[in-house]
């Protein structure tokens, strides 16, 4: 694209870049949580391709990254820091709904772009389109829930209703703010795609036993257990397996989406699916795959979904940052609404003003789609949309789907 080019630094330097001084990112991220460790990779990945073609108008792209230790009140020191003694032009943070729900007034205040890489709450686009004029510089760079609820139920319309023949489900979600949207939309579109509801199971993130829980949604016989989880994934997992749970797992579980959960729970994922927006084997859009690959020969491991996204965010920026001319927030923000970007997770453009879901990114056709893999024999494996499965859905012997 015309916009890759011109931040490669084809173009005449203004008066704003004659200074030198890098254009800094802040990245406010889990760096010890499976989720959120690979968003400072991905950034640096995008920084450095850009630095090595003349950066944006012969100035280099500096990330700076704060680990938030998974806290609201550290990310909002982390940003205030940022912001007042770094001097960073824009923002990429966290995939916590409530840290992203925290950053967002300080965004306003401190009048600085903020994107997510992964928070899903339908709430953080609310306020920029409630009053934009104050919340403009927001953008939510993920999925939010209600999109990826619709998702979960177009591929549960395709392969558990028509190719699996199943007809009633059973909700396992943890209570977080990005599942009550979620949950409301599985409960509207669940019925519409042919599985009906039997049960409803809210958990806290800090459940450790799930025993009761499986125990409980056994006792309803539902087809099939969709699930909405993040903050945990590896120990219902576990114990999904060990328990020989005999109903099927579907849904989102955010770590699942990790390269490294096949061993982090000893393969006890094999048959465990999730939707995704990328995964190192699949070529999503020309970008994936090499951006997965030169993940991998820098950090060890293929990168996690919040790596693709801030990778994307950055070049977003940076073209942004281009198109204006200036590290001025007000112009960034104009030039990031305009954004039409395919990037490693499908052509990433934003809603606007008058949508509810302003400054969220597109969802569906023509956007981003999203995709659902499974864990098999330790491989992410897609199996919808049809277009680029690579594989069909399939569980272990214990569960009775299979039979």
């Amino acid at each position: 694209m015309a916009a890759i080019a011109a931040v490669a630094g084809g173009l005449a330097a203004p008066a704003w870049a004659q200074s030198g001084e890098p254009i800094r990112i802040g990245v406010i991220a889990e760096v010890q949580s499976i989720a959120g460790a690979s968003t400072p990779g991905g950034a640096q990945i995008a920084a450095d391709e850009i630095n090595a073609k003349g950066g944006v108008n012969g100035r280099k792209i500096e990330i700076i990254t704060y680990d938030n230790k998974s806290s609201s009140a550290d990310s909002v020191r982390a940003f205030q820091r940022a912001v007042n003694q770094d001097k960073v032009s824009a923002v990429i943070a966290s995939y916590i709904s409530e840290v992203v729900l925290a950053l967002e007034p300080w965004a306003s205040r401190l009048k600085t772009p903020l994107i997510t890489p992964g928070a899903a709450s339908n709430e953080i686009s609310r306020p920029v389109h409630d009053d934009y004029d104050k919340n403009k510089y927001t953008f939510h760079g993920y999925l939010t829930s209600a999109a990826q609820a619709q998702l979960v139920c177009d591929a549960a319309g395709d392969l558990l209703v028509g190719g699996m023949k199943l007809k009633t489900a059973a909700i396992m979600s943890e209570d977080a703010a990005w599942t009550k949207p979620l949950d409301a939309g599985y409960e509207d579109c669940l019925p519409k795609a042919g599985l009906k509801v039997v049960d409803h199971v809210r958990f806290s993130p800090d459940t450790t036993d799930f025993t009761p829980i499986f125990n409980k949604l056994e006792a309803q016989k539902p087809d099939v257990i969709l699930t909405g989880i993040s903050h945990v994934g590896v120990q219902p997992t576990v114990q999904w397996k060990n328990q020989q749970v005999p109903i099927p797992m579907f849904g989102i579980s955010a770590q699942a989406l990790s390269p490294t959960f096949w061993g982090d729970t000893n393969g006890a994922a094999e048959g465990v699916p999730s939707l995704a927006v990328a995964t190192p084997d699949v070529a999503v859009t020309p970008k994936t795959r090499p951006f997965a690959q030169a993940y991998k020969a820098r950090f060890g491991t293929p990168p996690a979904y919040t790596g693709y996204t801030a990778y994307d965010e950055v070049y977003i920026i940076a073209e942004a940052i281009q198109r204006a001319g200036s590290t001025d927030a007000d112009k960034i923000v104009a030039e990031m609404e305009k954004t039409d970007y395919v990037g490693t997770i499908g052509r990433i453009q934003f809603y606007g003003r008058s949508d509810p879901f302003t400054h969220a990114i597109k969802s569906g056709p023509g956007a981003v789609t999203g995709m659902v893999f499974q864990w098999q024999g330790g491989k992410q494996v897609a199996v919808w949309p049809k277009a680029i499965a690579e594989g069909k859905l399939k569980y272990p012997d214990f569960v009775k789907a299979s039979q």
